[in-house]
């Protein structure tokens, strides 16, 4: 079972839509640690660790998002492995 942490970039209308907190949960369902933040530039920006599969799922989530947004586009990169706690909406 592999393990890794991904950063995304979610541009759009991602702001002031729930973003985060849809985020959040779908990470929580898919037993993930990490946090969704909202970036000055109107990005949202996302880390996400854990089993491969999973994480490779929530990245597959965000190109859709919840309902209320509107992405545009996800770029995303692995970054180095971090024990984070919970999923945190900062």
């Amino acid at each position: 079972m592999s393990q890794k942490c991904v950063k995304a970039y979610v541009t759009g209308h991602v702001q002031g839509v729930g973003f985060r907190y849809h985020t959040a949960h779908e990470a929580l369902k898919l037993s993930l640690t990490g946090y969704a933040k909202n970036l000055p530039d109107g990005r949202v920006e996302v880390l996400a660790c854990g089993r491969e599969e999973s994480v490779d799922a929530l990245i597959a989530w965000l190109d859709q998002g919840p309902p209320t947004a509107s992405v545009n586009h996800v770029k995303h990169e692995d970054t180095e492995w971090r024990s984070v706690d919970g999923f945190a909406i900062q």
